[in-house]
């Protein structure tokens, strides 16, 4: 059984701390509870801890990093605590108990020491901004004024639940054109430099009867065996030469155009910058948050520079008392039809619910591009891979066949 570290309030105000054994640290936490002391910190006893090989190493590796994921259950536990009647204070300190998470069981102690000492939630969620982001704290503080928290809470978990499906959704379309495509490079790279060289003594001296493709890939590797700390050194420059890039404003502004010019991803990447954008506005919109707020945190969310440069053109018109429909009107990056309902959601007083329309609809349009990229580039990438390796494989199968038909 181990040992727990703990530290308590007693009802006089005195704070204590010692050790104790107990199954889990929730258990230790409700043996003091009973014993009628207020639990400020518990963890188990870093000296009595025993490594236990890989699975603590895993585990160690899961407790770095709090996650989207982590939010979400937060969210969703604090949501059914509050409509049961739990009172904000108690709320937190029982998903503390109950949270695994190190570090994220740390985030909430913080959280309900705040809220103890007399801070709103939303201020005390402000301090965590990687986390919980400006919508997340934004629609807490509606919901603080409105009176709404735990209806308010569902809508966030909904969103980031949606947020977190579209995400493997994306990355999950780009597994396996990254695996075929690191096939094949491995596959190329191989055929040069080990199985090649092997026939430099049938083809040295024989470079003008020799077919092109022969010589070529002779010539190329050559480079690759002779030159190869040279070649890996520059693929490393270029290669963190083109991260350096692409972290800058005009890198990255570069990279986001060319998302949204290349043929087969434009439109699952338009699809995605639209839903992420419409879906956070409409989200904002029906919490009640100001609209110049709404339109400053959708051009932060939006995920790419050209939609974020659109929503600050949109929040500098607003904020001149124009809609919000006028300055999009000459738009090339949202269709006209999402404009012109745009614009009849703020004629009808009805903005926050198109919005969540629209972004359900290019949410469903999204998966059906998805769907339709991978299905394109899988024998796009297939047919890519056979073509080099039967390039290299007939272009040292001929020349053989060819000396074999000369000796006979």
């Amino acid at each position: 059984m181990p040992n727990y570290r703990f530290q308590v309030k007693s009802q006089d105000g005195k704070v204590q701390s010692g050790t104790m054994a107990a199954d889990s640290a929730s258990a230790a936490a409700a043996i003091l509870r009973n014993q009628g002391v207020h639990v400020m910190a518990i963890d188990q006893d870093k000296g009595a801890r025993k490594t236990d090989g890989l699975m603590s190493t895993l585990s160690a590796m899961n407790n770095k990093k709090a996650t989207q994921k982590n939010v979400l259950d937060f969210t969703t536990q604090l949501s059914v605590m509050i409509r049961a009647g739990i009172n904000l204070r108690a709320a937190l300190d029982g998903i503390a108990d109950q949270t695994d998470h190190k570090v994220f069981k740390k985030i909430i102690n913080e959280l309900k020491a705040d809220v103890e000492s007399g801070k709103q939630f939303s201020d005390a969620l402000a301090k965590h901004p990687k986390l919980f982001g400006p919508l997340y704290v934004n629609m807490v503080r509606a919901s603080e004024m409105s009176g709404s928290f735990s209806e308010m809470l569902d809508r966030i978990g909904g969103y980031i639940a949606q947020q977190i499906e579209t995400k493997k959704m994306v990355i999950g379309a780009s597994i396996y054109p990254a695996i075929i495509g690191g096939m094949a490079v491995t596959v190329t790279v191989f055929l040069l430099t080990f199985v090649l060289p092997k026939f430099y003594t049938i083809f040295e001296g024989k470079e003008d009867v020799l077919p092109w493709a022969t010589n070529f890939l002779m010539m190329l590797s050559k480079t690759l065996t002779d030159q190869w700390m040279f070649l890996l050194g520059g693929v490393a420059v270029i290669g963190g030469a083109s991260f350096a890039f692409v972290k800058t404003e005009v890198g990255s502004f570069w990279v986001d155009k060319m998302k949204l010019t290349i043929p087969v991803l434009k439109g699952m990447f338009r699809s995605l910058y639209i839903t992420r954008s419409l879906q956070t506005m409409g989200q904002l919109i029906n919490a009640g948050v100001p609209m110049l707020d709404t339109l400053t945190i959708t051009s932060e969310i939006s995920g790419n520079k050209i939609f974020e440069g659109m929503w600050r053109k949109v929040h500098g018109s607003v904020k001149q008392g124009r809609k919000i429909a006028e300055p999009l009107q000459g738009s090339t990056i949202l269709p006209k039809a999402v404009i012109q309902m745009i614009a009849a959601g703020e004629e009808s007083g009805k903005l926050g619910e198109v919005l969540d329309e629209i972004s359900v609809f290019y949410a469903k349009q999204l998966k059906d591009h998805i769907k339709a990229v991978t299905g394109m580039i899988e024998p796009i990438m297939i047919i890519l891979m056979g073509s080099i390796v039967g390039f290299i494989a007939m272009a040292i199968i001929l020349p053989i066949f060819k000396m074999s038909q000369l000796v006979s």
